[in-house]
């Protein structure tokens, strides 16, 4: 019989303790179960998480394969390098930025560290992204802006501590299911409540004892109104404010009036008071991707940290949480040069650029200039230059990328790589698709939302012909810069080591923590400089706080609802927005079974679909945007406010639909509201087994 084999689970952000056991000859995980000895969950484990590791529905790469006319077809691993570093070196020759490169947050740390020396040292390029930009960048964003540094300040030791806690653009009963356990247990106690924001009544809103269901896009309206509405009864923590922030005063002068903004937003007076009277006790305020992805996502994030620095829920059991989205996002935060170098060195900063290129040995002017203009930037450049190329790793952009449609053209013309451990939307366009190892075959490490890194372990081995990603990246990486990237087989732990020996004295500093500590310890969490401690809240030390900002304090902001990316009009009357479902994972590679052949589901109210009924036929409509159009399967819900449709982002036709629009700041893309129109199905257009766009709507500028 095999071993137990300790590990971390991929699934999402929240980092729980695995034990997988490979089967008793040939490959894969026959079980997996919670770790009752992980400080993360203590044994806890979502059924999702045990069974997309054990038994994922998707279809398994399990050797090279490279395009020959319209079919891709098997080849050897040596024909498929030779063709990738090929190409790389062609476009290369014509531009440092000849390559673009889209990582992802599934992910080891090691191999988006490995990812990242490649991109920015090797090649150079500014256009290359770790996919956090699609879902964290703007509370990453709003963090380095009121805090000087990212990262939540709230570790998971506060959740049972909290008294209010208030869930804003976020469904962690879908999308984290063991710390949602954690949030309702707390939250069940007799002095404590649940609060969520949503638009639409999700299954955390269910649960809460209010639920706060604001017109979408109206988010940064609504945290205006209530902290207008603190200032007016005084219920600030005037103390607090003067201790430890700055700007405070011109944040008063910009404020709205309360009334206003909670009509802006389609709340009512109480609704404000209800929310800000429960921001009295001590709170923490979770976000997710309701409000990061928004043209506004920073903005807002930024006006919820206010929330909790007028109120003084700063601390134990409070403070300002954003919730994670991929497993490892935190990962590529910290350790894959995207938005920073590792440790969150400024990527501007000279100082930062030369350690970096010192520890490297290489020239820092082989550096791009800035960080780049995240995956919709990408995407536009591919399309005009100057990237002749594109190598996507552990990541679906075809699907996951807002105006699918589009990006999907342009990759078609496009030299793409994709490396993956299944068969996705993108892998069917590449001209060569490397074979990946995924969860339970490799080895390294993972950062979960709270910044506590754990080892990721494989309980199996793989096909011959599959390779895990910090090899394959290795083994380009060295063909075409071998004084930079080592010859494969890498050492994750080596890596690491090198990882961590950059982050010495960072807000990130990764140097107490080791292989051996984590093989003693399970988990630890940063910053810590020494191999006895880890790091507990941020920004406090004996009630004295110290930011890492130029004033030393934390930073008030002044923005103002602005407007929807896309409003609605004659023509396209109703507003699409996009969320999680409890049983899928991401774009669904790992768990859509049969789904991807059939049409999504969209959530309508009733109300909505009889205004609308002669768009229906036998239960089935066409949803209609400026840029594509798609078959769905109408289900009548009345927890979907009227004028709003929600489709699940899991779907591969899903993304066809919405809109590329970012956010300025952050660069991340407005996936939550755009706006839509119902029209009935074409007879002389048979549905899409696939869901796919129907081609025979008409869609454009209608109006």
């Amino acid at each position: 019989m095999t071993e137990w084999t300790p590990t971390t689970c991929m699934r999402c952000a929240v980092g729980c303790g695995h034990l997988q056991k490979g089967v008793d000859s040939g490959y894969g995980i026959d079980t997996v179960r919670g770790d009752a000895n992980h400080p993360v969950s203590h044994g806890l484990a979502c059924q999702r998480g045990i069974s997309e590791s054990a038994d994922p529905d998707g279809e398994w790469l399990t050797r090279p394969l490279i395009r020959k006319g319209d079919e891709l077809v098997a080849t050897s691993w040596d024909t498929a390098i030779g063709t990738v570093v090929n190409r790389f070196e062609t476009a290369l020759q014509r531009s440092p930025h000849g390559v673009a490169v889209l990582g992802s947050g599934q992910q080891t740390n090691e191999a988006a560290y490995v990812l990242g020396k490649l991109a920015r040292g090797g090649f150079g390029t500014r256009y290359y992204d770790a996919n956090t930009t699609l879902c964290m960048a703007s509370a990453v964003t709003a963090y380095y802006q009121a805090f000087g540094s990212d990262a939540p300040p709230p570790t998971y030791d506060d959740i049972p501590e909290a008294k209010t806690h208030l869930v804003w653009g976020a469904n962690p009963t879908a999308a984290h299911p063991v710390m949602y356990r954690w949030i309702n247990q707390s939250a069940d106690e007799d002095d404590s409540r649940l609060l969520v924001v949503d638009p639409v009544e999700s299954e955390t809103a269910e649960d809460g004892d209010t639920h706060v269901q604001l017109d979408p896009g109206t988010d940064l309206a609504f945290a205006r109104a209530i902290l207008a509405r603190l200032v007016a009864t005084n219920e600030i923590d005037r103390s607090f404010i003067d201790d430890a922030t700055v700007g405070f005063e011109a944040l008063l002068d910009a404020l709205p009036e309360a009334k206003v903004a909670a009509d802006t937003a389609g709340v009512k007076m109480e609704t404000v008071d209800t929310v800000a009277t429960a921001l009295a006790d001590d709170t923490l305020l979770y976000w997710g991707m309701g409000v990061n992805q928004s043209i506004q996502g920073t903005a807002t994030a930024r006006a919820l940290i206010d929330l909790c620095l007028a109120t003084g829920n700063m601390g134990s059991g409070s403070g300002p949480f954003s919730l994670t989205g991929q497993a490892n996002s935190m990962g590529t935060r910290i350790c894959s040069s995207k938005g920073t170098w590792p440790g969150h060195r400024a990527f501007g900063d000279p100082e930062h650029r030369e350690t970096v290129a010192d520890a490297w040995g290489i020239n820092a002017d082989q550096f791009p200039d800035d960080p780049g203009p995240g995956p919709v930037g990408i995407a536009d450049a591919l399309a005009d230059g100057p990237p002749g190329a594109c190598w996507a790793v552990a990541t679906n952009p075809v699907a996951g990328m807002p105006d699918a449609d589009a990006v999907r053209g342009t990759l078609e013309d496009t030299f793409l790589v994709v490396q993956d451990a299944f068969r996705t939307e993108t892998t069917e366009i590449a001209d060569v698709v490397l074979p990946a190892a995924t969860w339970g075959e490799s080895e390294g490490t993972a950062t979960n939302m709270e910044r506590t890194i754990s080892r990721v372990r494989a309980a199996t081995e793989t096909p011959s012909k599959v390779r895990q990603d910090i090899d394959i990246i290795s083994t380009i990486g060295h063909r075409l810069y071998p004084e930079l990237i080592d010859r494969p087989a890498r050492d994750p732990a080596a890596v690491f080591d090198e990882f961590r020996a950059l982050t010495a004295g960072t807000p990130a500093d990764c140097t107490g923590i080791s292989y051996d500590r984590l093989e003693a310890e399970l988990a630890v969490r940063w910053p810590t400089d020494d191999p006895e401690t880890q790091a507990g809240y941020r920004y406090v030390d004996d009630e004295r706080w110290t930011f890492p900002t130029a004033s030393g304090r934390a930073r008030f902001s002044t923005a103002t609802h602005g407007g929807l990316a896309e409003p609605t009009t004659e023509a396209y009357p109703l507003t699409l927005t996009t969320g999680r479902e409890p049983d899928a994972y991401n774009t669904g590679v790992r768990t859509r079974g049969g789904e991807a052949e059939d049409c999504p589901v969209v959530r309508v109210h009733p109300e909505t679909t009889l205004k609308h009924i002669e768009a229906l036929d036998r239960g089935r409509t066409v949803v209609v945007s400026r840029r594509s159009s798609v078959t769905v399967t109408v289900q009548p819900d009345d927890g979907v406010p009227t004028g709003l449709l929600w489709l699940p982002i899991h779907h591969p036709a899903v993304n066809a639909l919405t809109l590329p629009a970012v956010d300025p700041e952050s660069d991340e893309p407005n996936f939550k509201q755009c706006a839509v129109d119902l029209r009935p199905p074409s007879r002389s257009n048979p549905l899409s087994t696939q869901g796919l766009s129907t081609e025979e709507t008409v869609v454009g500028d209608a109006d």
